[in-house]
């Protein structure tokens, strides 16, 4: 399964407008922390709290290591062979053979930034003081995050279930001085080489910390964290695209009134509705067919219902940000050290929660993706265009105009419906049953980053079809906010003329969608958008 993007590979770290150091330890890591160090580099610091904490269950394993009777994880092999009691001389080199073993991941490499997350929360839960690592394996593990060393994750090998085993395992080999990674440059090395050129040194994991460094939910939690922060981005450019749209295809802003919305008291609903109101304010053009000689009665579902879509997708995110909350604040693994010095085997790296969630947005983000993709097939239409020329053609006949834009447009969301189906549902057994329901995770994370890059790309098309349109509307002037979004476009994309090599400019549009300049443009009139 590949992104819809040109490449799929983050090679070079983003440059960041302000990398500071983000402190780990003091509590839950903050989705604009995970942003800050998966996406632009951001430092880490260990809390002193957090040292003090670790080395009081270090202690714990450390006692525990030295009993004759068995203890999950520290004196035994995993999963199915739990039974299996391994002698004190053979335990460094048990845990060094889970890492190896487990380090399976097969196809396309993982992005950069994913990596990245899930190595920051996995340092965040061995912070906790509840997985019974050393002070100084979690040290390392911050230094490779902050030389910029990114391990090479695989596609496939995660079940969601115990947590992310291979694309973390895939992370614990790198801190071990083997496998393959990235340097801070991007460059394909050997872990060990890369360890070496950054004064590194390899870890030889001791009792537990094999464990400790690949049972967890940090996978697809970090995806989770990256798409929820995109996505305020593009549902609140939803509402600006919809807006360029009303204005385009001579509609009305009256469905959008505080009053109506609040007959119907969604959260969502009545954030989209404000930003349109705010969006639509002072339009020539919305002014121009508001008087008695209208005819029109009410606009089609794309346009009136857009905050009723676009408010859902909202109420959506809001609760799926409660889940990535609770689970940024956990400490996963298995087993664990209790706050009581207890050891004990549990339950909580099954990736439910999140993979429900996940599932959820990817439900959201094709459905706005379906009704943006129908107000862009409406301004194509001469028959339901209010007066336009087909495709909004320079010559009609001989241009083709934005025809297939639409295209290209449709078929992603035809896939993202596609995406839309759900992974959680679709457990499978594995480690000969003893893993006998699994979360699949991972593959929902999956799912959701190649809608969110599709929807960015469809809202980018509308965008770019909704500024011709406006254009073409002339001597009609577009409104302060939408007129804003129209010179940002302009700015990289020509306007109305004869047909032209059209990928670059749906390209320039998507990325300004996903970057937020789009957002900024229109914010610049309106203020905040929520």
């Amino acid at each position: 399964m590949q992104p819809l993007t040109a490449s799929s590979i983050d090679t070079a770290p983003s440059v960041s407008p302000a990398a500071s150091p983000i402190l780990l330890g003091t509590g839950p890591v903050a989705i604009a922390d995970v942003v800050a160090v998966a996406r632009y580099d951001a430092p880490v610091l260990i809390g002193d709290d957090a040292r003090a904490a670790v080395s009081a269950s270090r202690d714990t394993i450390d006692v525990l290591a030295t009993d004759v009777q068995p203890h999950y994880g520290i004196s035994t092999g995993f999963g199915a062979l739990a039974t299996s009691f391994i002698d004190a001389a053979d335990r460094t080199r048990l845990q060094q053979s889970l890492v190896r073993s487990h380090a399976a991941g097969s196809g396309p490499e993982v992005e950069r930034e994913t990596v990245r997350a899930l190595m920051l929360l996995r340092l965040s839960t061995l912070l906790t003081g509840r997985t019974g690592i050393r002070l100084t394996t979690a040290e390392a593990y911050a230094d490779l995050l902050n030389a910029g060393i990114t391990p090479i994750v695989r596609e496939y090998g995660s079940l969601g279930c115990s947590g992310d085993l291979a694309p973390l395992s895939h992370c614990a080999l790198a801190l071990m001085g083997e496998g393959w990674v990235r340097d801070h440059t991007g460059t394909e090395m050997t872990a060990a080489d890369a360890l070496a050129a950054a004064g590194l040194t390899p870890v030889l994991l001791a009792e537990k910390e094999g464990l400790a460094l690949i049972n967890g939910t940090d996978g697809m939690l970090g995806q989770l964290s990256l798409a929820l922060h995109d996505l305020h981005t593009l549902l609140a450019t939803a509402d600006v695209a919809a807006a360029m749209s009303v204005e385009a295809l001579l509609g009305t802003d009256a469905v959008f009134a505080a009053d109506l919305a609040g007959l119907r008291p969604q959260v969502g609903q009545a954030a989209s509705a404000s930003n349109l109101r705010r969006m639509l304010d002072g339009s020539p053009i919305v002014a121009s067919h508001r008087g008695p000689e209208c005819t029109r009665v009410q606009d089609a579902y794309s346009l009136r219902c857009a905050p009723q879509v676009h408010g859902a997708a909202r109420d959506t995110v809001d609760h799926a940000s409660l889940i990535a909350g609770r689970e940024l604040a956990s400490a996963i693994d298995n087993p664990v050290v209790t706050v009581d010095g207890r050891v004990e085997s549990n339950g909580n790296f099954h990736g439910a929660p999140v993979a429900y969630v996940l599932d959820f947005l990817a439900i959201a983000v094709a459905d706005v993706a379906s009704m943006s993709e129908r107000r862009t097939d409406r301004m194509l239409d001469p028959a339901r265009n209010g007066g336009l020329p087909a495709f909004l053609a320079h010559d009609v006949g001989v241009d083709s105009g934005l025809m297939i834009a639409q295209y290209t447009a449709a078929g992603i969301v035809s896939e993202l419906k596609r995406l839309a189906v759900p992974a959680s549902v679709d457990s499978i057994p594995s480690s000969a049953m003893q893993e006998d329901h699994v979360s699949m995770g991972w593959h929902a994370a999956r799912k959701l980053r190649t809608g969110i890059d599709g929807l960015a790309r469809v809202l980018g098309i509308e965008i770019l079809t909704a500024s011709r349109a406006l254009d073409l509307r002339a001597p009609l002037k577009p409104g302060p906010a939408t007129g804003a979004v129209l010179a940002e476009v302009r700015r990289e994309v020509a306007g109305p003329g004869p047909d032209r090599f059209l990928s670059p400019e749906i390209e320039s549009v998507a990325a300004g969608v996903r970057s937020g300049a789009v957002l900024a443009a229109a914010q610049a009139s309106t203020g905040d958008l929520y």
